[in-house]
């Protein structure tokens, strides 16, 4: 049961472009986000889709594969584990962001943008 901790997966479609930076350590990182759909019914019967953005993080050989085959609208599922950080912006103001470091990537048939 420890595997199960802090386990996310989700399969959505990547709303933007990943944006991969290779670190003075020599690791790499890539960023981007996805999008997840659920669909439910009001009670007059109309059919609602809400939309989730996750913003996702890929480490090392991960990012190597996200900044080879992934990109805007392809539909992808994710593996990986829930964090959340805080850091001052520019301005002075404290942000939080919640993001998921992805384990495991698996590239899905669908891509959106040639649907």
């Amino acid at each position: 049961m420890s595997n199960l901790r802090n386990k996310v997966q989700l399969i959505g479609n990547v709303g933007n472009t990943p944006e991969i930076k290779n670190l003075e350590s020599g690791k790499k990182v890539a960023g981007f986000s996805i999008a997840t759909n659920d669909f439910y019914r009001t009670s007059g019967g109309e059919k609602v889709q809400d939309t989730q953005w996750h913003n996702i993080v890929a480490w090392g050989k991960t990012a190597e594969i996200v900044e080879k085959y992934v990109s805007k609208g392809k539909e992808i599922a994710i593996e990986g584990k829930l964090t959340s950080r805080s850091y001052e912006s520019g301005d002075g103001t404290k942000r939080y962001v919640t993001e998921i470091i992805a384990g495991e990537i698996l590239l899905l048939g669908s891509n959106a943008a040639n649907e």
